[in-house]
Formats: structure tokens, sequence, C-alpha cells
């Protein structure tokens, strides 16, 4: 039983602005991520969501951590109902599309074989992880539009079938999938396709947010993605998009949250949890304050 705590991103630029975690000399990315690695072992690369990672950057990664290490992995977010920019896509790939006026494009507006080839080169990209064994898993974070029915589940089908070989994870944001009765039925479906269940804690009350249901849907791997409690800027569409995630986790809350993890933990093998309060340098005192609750939750051992 492997409880891993870390963060969702390590380069978010409000977290460099306010200059509290990193230590004046640490500039580089590669001291960045090295520094990282020395206080927390995992963390969530969020690029690979707005662009497809080159191999030549998880390779970077693979060789600036140190054993052990682990990288959970956003999918790109054109796999996850998500709209992207053309920038979004490689060159060669915008020549073969018709004009779009919009300037986005969705993933259904591409041809079968585009659609294969951003696979192709997505899983390509992160290949450098999994050969060094820092590939945790690939995380499908559906679209707030993604909803329970029948196209919302052919999608996530696609998603599992498509990133087949890979340890995947499923997080939804619509309260269709877990709210009430439909929850059982979306667990049952993420087993079928042997994705990991994300635990979510989020503000409540939104149709784009789902209730923590505390389950296991693989024996091998839980995730938990913390993202605060800050219902008042969850739908705040201005300013840095952390800021929406903007939220310092009390004790007793976080003592509970330690419980729960502890709980979920005894039912699979390793346990992810990402803290998505990465407004400046939050998530990493909200990481490193639930590391204590966990130590403090944590049995004691009989003497003699």
């Amino acid at each position: 039983m492997a409880i891993l705590v870390g963060t969702a991103s390590w380069t978010d630029p409000t977290l460099l602005a306010c200059g509290r975690f990193y230590p004046p000399h640490v500039r580089t990315p590669e001291a960045r991520l090295r520094h990282y690695a020395s206080c927390f072992p995992i963390v969530e690369a969020d690029s690979p969501y707005y662009g497809l990672p080159p191999p030549a950057m998880a390779h970077a990664w693979a060789v600036r951590t140190p054993p052990g290490f682990v990288f959970n992995v956003k999918a790109f977010r054109l796999f996850t109902g998500h709209p992207a920019g053309l920038a979004a896509l490689p060159a060669d790939l915008r020549r073969e599309l018709p004009p779009m006026p919009a300037g986005r494009v969705f993933y259904p507006d591409l041809p079968a074989g585009i659609r294969r080839e951003l696979w192709r080169r997505y899983l390509e990209g992160i290949e450098p992880l999994r050969q060094a064994g820092k590939l945790g898993a690939i995380l499908f974070q559906f679209a707030p539009w993604v909803r329970n029915d029948a196209a919302g589940r052919a999608l996530v089908e696609h998603c599992a079938q498509m990133a087949e070989g890979c340890l995947v994870a499923a997080e939804f944001r619509h309260a269709s999938w877990l709210r009430g009765a439909p929850a059982a039925q979306t667990l049952a479906l993420l087993r079928a396709l042997g994705m990991a269940h994300t635990v979510v804690d989020s503000p409540q009350g939104f149709v784009n947010t789902v209730p923590p249901v505390w389950e296991a849907s693989r024996d091998d791997l839980s995730l938990v993605r913390l993202h605060g409690r800050n219902a008042a800027a969850w739908n705040n569409r201005h300013g840095a998009s952390s800021s929406r995630f903007t939220y310092e986790y009390s004790q007793d809350e976080l003592a509970e949250l330690a419980h729960r993890i502890r709980d979920l933990a005894r039912r699979t093998r390793d346990t992810h949890v990402i803290l998505n309060t990465n407004y400046e340098d939050q998530g990493m005192h909200n990481a490193q304050a639930l590391v204590r609750a966990l130590d403090r939750s944590a049995p004691t051992l009989p003497k003699g």
C-alpha cells in the first residue's frame, strides 16, 4: 500500500512569480524539476493537455528525476471533448484540414486518419517515461459538457481503447456521472474498461462538479485529485486559470481527507493524491500539510 502525494504542475506561472517554493538560484527548467522531485515523489504533467508532448521533453523529465519518481500525464484536450486552437495541432496535420472559420476544432471535426495520428504521436511523446518506468497514469479529464449518456459513454470507451496497454484514469466534470444512483453504473463502466476512477474533492452544488465517491475501480491504482472548495471562484474565468483553485485546506479538512485516503489505499496497491490548488505555492503547502496529516493518521504498530 503506497500513497504518493504531489501537485498538478511544477511550473504554473503564478507559482514561479510568487518566488516562495523555488530557491533564488533555481531558475532553469531542469533545476526546477530536480528541486520539485527532491520534495515530492509524484507530479501531474499538465502540458500534454495543451499540446502533443515531444518525446525529447518526456526524456528530459525522466533523466532529471530520481528512480521511482512518478509522472501522471494529462491526456491531450481534444481526446476528452475539449476544443483546441488550430495552433495546438502539428503544422503538417493542420495543412491537411479544410478551413476552420472558428479557428478551433473539436475531435469529431477531424478526419479519422488525423485522429489516429494524434493518438500515435501523443503515445509516442510519453513513451520515454514508460521506458524509464516513471509513467503513472494517463488522466482523461473529460469536459464538463461530456454527460453520462450514450455519446459520453462512447467517448470514454474510445479513450480506453485508443490508450490500450497504458494505465489510464478518468475524471468527470458533469454531475450526471456520479451524483446519486448513476455512480454505481459509472464505476461498473470504468471497471469493465480497466480505467481507474478519480475521486474528486471540489466545490459542490454545480452541474460541472461531481461528489467525491470514495471507491476504487482497479486493484492497482486509486487516484484522488483535490481541487479545493472555493465555490466563489470555481466558475470564474477571469485572471490566471489557477486562481479558480485558490484554497488552503484547514487542519480539520486535511484530517478527514487523510482518513478517507488511508481507507481507500487499503483497497488498492497504489494511491496517487494530486493537489490541484495550484495558485502560487498553495499546492505545495496543501500537499505538505496533507502528508503530515497522513503521518498522524497512520496506524500505530504494537510495541514488542
